[in-house]
């Protein structure tokens, strides 16, 4: 608080102006000085109330921009956290999906095989077959044509 005191003048006093030791003048001036600056401080004062309640305000906007980024954040936080889930199901799901395929790979290059190895001991046993009937038929041939020569042998023989 401001204060201010005045001491009388020797001049003044001599006019016969001065009341209790005091210049009325110069405490009007004085009373003059204290309302400007007391107006002056109610107009910075209400100036600061002003910008105060500016940045209240702001603030207040502030805050809220950041519980808004904030909730993202966490919206975020939640999504990257599903999406790993997701995407660890994903591996997991396409690992026994593979392991499935790879055994049915196994068993149909196993059912392949057999039914190959099959197919080659039926052929063998044709084979062998056919070799057997082969030789059969050569022994029948053979039988044949000596009886055949036989029977020009006998005819030879035969006079006539």
């Amino acid at each position: 608080m401001l204060q201010y005191a005045v001491a009388p003048r020797g001049d003044d006093m001599e006019s016969g102006r001065t009341l209790r030791g005091y210049d009325p003048e110069e405490v009007n001036k004085f009373l003059d000085k204290v309302i400007v600056q007391v107006e002056e401080m109610i107009k910075n004062g209400k100036e600061k109330d002003a910008k105060l309640t500016a940045l209240v305000k702001e603030n207040n906007r502030l805050q809220e921009k950041i519980e808004q980024y904030e909730r993202m954040q966490e919206s975020l936080k939640e999504t990257l956290i599903m999406a790993q889930k997701t995407s660890e199901q994903v591996k997991l799901s396409a690992h026994e999906e593979s392991e499935m395929i790879i055994n049915d790979a196994k068993k149909n290059a196993n059912r392949i095989v057999n039914e190959a190895l099959l197919k080659a001991e039926k052929t063998e046993d044709e084979a062998i077959m056919l070799r057997r009937n082969i030789k059969i038929f050569k022994k029948r041939l053979r039988t044949l044509i000596e009886s055949q020569l036989e029977m020009v042998d006998e005819i030879e023989t035969i006079e006539l």
